[in-house]
């Protein structure tokens, strides 16, 4: 600002030697301009874009929600985009259209192994339960789905679930006929008979189960594999920590309501899932939310509980060419916002 100043002095001494007014008229001019552009960027500097975080309808990203519902973000600071799958949320994060997101871990090894801007901050959740196979009553078992329509999101998640719920039965994919469906879709195709079986969760799951449909397999099965956590952009971490700070104090000060208050918290979030209160907390006993204290024992890369997790994951990714190439998971670990976590 100082040079632009002395930059500014000189002009204007040179701009009263001008020899006409018609020339002091085009200094004027382009004196004027130059003042409302660098006002503008000096002005506009100093506000920052808000975080941009992606989630989609599964039950384990509620409580970030729940923590915009009750203050705890400020909305000019951090902002919760939804999208309609984890397929669209890897879309949105590769175009930098977000700067983190919910997702499943294998989604987010799918994009360690393409981008290497990419970090785990948070454990949201460990499914043991809450992602499940529903079938027509009559298939009481997997191995009765065999040349049956079996609806799918098109994701690594998706494909990997529904590979280890098949292999614990003996089966295939080529046993079943894929049916690829948006989570959206899930409940319409169920019903209208568009197939036979439906890998799904959250509101779906809730709602398919109260109108008769028969759980056939779900991740209590798999103990420990269907993780999802929040990763962000090594970019935001480097312009945005307060924000990511904010946002994860603000995740833990949710989940400690929601242990506190259960009824007001389920009433809280069923406005937005658009289930009863019921429902939504009855999806909550198929998910291990790990505390504040948990996430950083996880995240500590000198714990090996949770890297050997995601090797086991790998490895059957790789086995069933889910993801481009192996990496190290460590590598994408941070628990920095985990360890300075206040609320």
């Amino acid at each position: 600002m100082n040079l632009f100043l002395k930059y500014l002095s000189s002009i204007m001494r040179k701009q009263a030697e001008l020899p006409s007014i018609k020339v002091r008229k085009y200094f004027n001019f382009h004196l004027m301009t130059g003042l409302f552009f660098v006002c503008f960027t000096s002005c506009t500097s100093r506000v920052s874009s808000p975080l941009r975080i992606g989630t989609n309808l599964w039950t384990g990203y509620e409580t970030l929600y729940l923590a915009r519902d009750l203050s705890y973000y400020d909305q000019k600071s951090i902002k919760l985009v939804d999208f309609s799958s984890g397929t669209e949320e890897v879309r949105a994060y590769r175009n930098h259209e977000i700067e983190g997101a919910g997702l499943s871990i294998d989604q987010a090894l799918v994009l360690a192994a393409t981008q290497e801007n990419i970090k785990i901050i948070t454990i949201m959740d460990i499914s043991h339960g809450a992602d499940v196979i529903l079938a027509k009553p009559e298939f009481t078992d997997m191995k009765l789905l065999k040349g049956k329509r079996v609806g799918v999101e098109a994701t690594s998640l998706g494909a990997y679930f529904l590979a280890r719920a098949l292999e614990k039965n003996g089966m295939t994919r080529k046993d079943v006929q894929i049916v690829s469906l948006e989570p959206s879709e899930h409940e319409s195709a169920f019903k209208t008979g568009q197939v036979d079986a439906v890998v799904t969760f959250g509101p779906a799951r809730a709602k398919l189960l109260a109108s008769g449909a028969k759980l056939i397999f779900d991740s209590s099965q798999i103990p420990g594999e269907i993780i999802d956590v929040i990763v962000v952009n090594t970019a935001a971490i480097a312009s945005s920590p307060e924000e990511i700070q904010v946002l994860v104090n603000g995740r833990f000060r949710a989940l400690d309501y929601f242990e506190k208050n259960n009824q007001d918290a389920g009433s809280r979030m069923a406005k937005r899932t658009q289930v009863s209160p019921e429902q939504i907390l009855s999806a909550f006993t198929g998910l291990k939310q790990p505390s504040l204290q948990e996430n950083q024992k996880l995240l500590n890369k000198n714990n090996s509980t949770l890297v050997d997790s995601m090797k086991k994951l790998l490895k059957i990714m790789l086995e069933n060419k889910l993801i481009s190439k192996e990496i190290d998971p460590a590598s994408i670990l941070d628990d920095h916002f985990v360890k300075n976590a206040k609320f």
